[in-house]
This record gives C-alpha cells, structure tokens and sequence, in this order.
C-alpha cells in the first residue's frame, strides 16, 4: 500500500511540474513606444559593454583543457640503460 501512495505522489508532482512549465509567462507583447524605446535603449548598452570587453568574454567561454605531461627522468635513469637494450 505504500509503494502505490508513493507512486501516485510522484505521478501527481510531476503532471503539478509539467503544468505550470506550460504556464505563459515568459514572453509579452506591448505595443507601448515609450517601453520599446526602454528596451532598445537596454540593448544597445548592454551591446557595447559586450563589444568594450571582447577578450573577457572569449576567455571565460573557452573550455580548459588537461595537459599530461611525462614525468621527467631523473638522473639516475638517464644515466642507466633500460634492461635488455643494447648499446
């Protein structure tokens, strides 16, 4: 009985999920000149802060990449051959 109230718990949450990610609240449209001018006059700030600090930008995109590197003989190796090596 309780794996059944468990499973219509989840199965409620996720249908309670699922609808309010359908919910419309993202995008609006105004036809308001003095709210379109705000937003363009936000666009191109932001545009030229973004075109001011290009380099910025490009280093914090790019992803690291590892480096393996050899671990350095040491002198004592480089001065032994390897066993079964001929000269």
């Amino acid at each position: 009985m309780k794996k059944v109230s468990l499973a219509i718990l989840v199965s409620l949450s996720a249908l309670a999920g699922a609808a309010y990610a359908q919910t419309d609240k993202g995008i609006t449209e105004s036809t308001d000149p003095a709210k379109a001018a705000d937003i363009e006059q936000r666009a191109q700030a932001l545009q030229s802060q973004q075109e001011a600090m290009p380099h910025e930008t490009e280093m914090t995109h790019k992803p690291m990449m590892k480096h393996h590197h050899k671990k350095a003989m040491s002198k004592k190796d480089e001065a032994a051959p390897a066993k079964g090596a001929s000269e």
